[in-house]
């Protein structure tokens, strides 16, 4: 009962969410017992990664309450819609909180709308429904598959909102929706062919004025609808795709630059060109003067090199015209 009677304190057989992490919630029935897979009543003690919980502990203890398992602890939460839709038991493909929340703001659903839904499913949509029309609204809501049917009916009526929804077996391509013509505020189609049923779901709506909507996950189906739509006299047709994106939030540190009148960067960048110029100019003064030091001790090198070459070739030549003198004298 606690989708419909909000209160503060655990029931017996309140619908609970265990918070276990942020991955781990499943929903809780607070009853004495349970059926196991052969039928069977036994003790409802729920397991979990943390350990054990006795389900009907949690009588008496507030929503929000931290409740210790076997093994560490969880959290119990007051049931949402959006809850229900992390950890209600799949029967069906569901529609997501992000989903949900552009079909009933696009439909302009609130307190007191009338709502036609075909494709009940896992009942995902529908709980977010019934709570956007509270008490005074009403949702008519239809599946082909009786077992389908069966179980929604049983979980609203669980949930304490059998008097606010409508659940029927029907085949809305030829019987409509069972809201009555001309009575609807908004028509929601969940169908593989939903042109098939737009005639009817324009009956459905009220003569001031209504809305449509058809949800489909193939571009073809898109198409033929808006064809349908068009032929059928319906006005600001739209089609919108809702992504999601996640977004990963880490801290960094940056380096500050310190904005200094004489340390602007294009400053800073100006003094290292000049820095770099005047090292190459040093660089090639440097082997300027190098080459010339080279030259010049060459020239006196070469310089030297020719007097000891003169000096020599004259003191050979003078030895040479004494040993003639020599040899002449004592000729004679």
């Amino acid at each position: 009962m606690s989708f419909a009677n909000f209160h503060r304190i655990i029931q017996k057989n309140d619908t609970v969410v265990l918070y276990v992490g942020i991955d781990n919630l499943y929903t809780l029935e607070v009853t004495p017992s349970i059926k196991n897979k052969h039928g069977s009543d036994v003790p409802n003690i729920f397991q979990t990664v943390y350990g054990a919980l006795r389900v009907m502990d949690l009588v008496g203890k507030e929503f929000g309450t931290r409740v210790q398992l076997t093994r560490g602890w969880a959290t119990v939460l007051y049931p949402t819609s959006e809850l229900w839709t992390l950890t209600l038991p799949h029967r069906t493909q569901i529609l997501y909180s992000t989903d949900i929340a552009m079909i009933i703001g696009r439909l302009n659903i609130g307190p007191g709308s009338v709502v036609c839904e075909a494709g009940t499913g896992s009942g995902s949509l529908s709980h977010a429904i019934l709570r956007a029309v509270g008490t005074t609204g009403h949702l008519y809501t239809s599946d082909f598959h009786e077992e389908r049917v069966k179980t929604a009916v049983s979980e609203f009526s669980r949930h304490g909102l059998g008097e606010r929804v409508t659940v029927s077996k029907r085949d809305v391509f030829g019987e409509g929706f069972g809201a009555g013509d001309g009575s609807a505020d908004a028509v929601f189609l969940d169908l593989p062919r939903p042109w098939l049923a737009l005639h009817h779901a324009v009956n459905a709506v009220k003569l001031t004025g209504g809305r449509i909507c058809s949800f489909s996950p193939c571009i073809e189906q898109v198409s033929k609808s808006c064809l349908a739509m068009e032929s059928l006299g319906l006005q600001t047709i739209t089609t919108l795709e809702v992504l999601v994106q996640e977004m990963s939030v880490r801290h960094t540190d940056v380096p500050v630059i310190s904005i200094v009148p004489d340390n602007t960067p294009w400053k800073s960048q100006l003094k290292d060109v000049t820095n770099v110029l005047q090292c190459n100019n040093n660089n090639k003064r440097l082997k300027l003067d190098t080459s010339q030091a080279d030259t010049t001790d060459g020239e006196e090198a070469n310089q030297s090199s020719e007097m000891s070459d003169e000096k020599s070739a004259v003191e050979r030549t003078g030895s040479s015209t004494e040993v003639g003198m020599e040899t002449s004298n004592n000729t004679a």
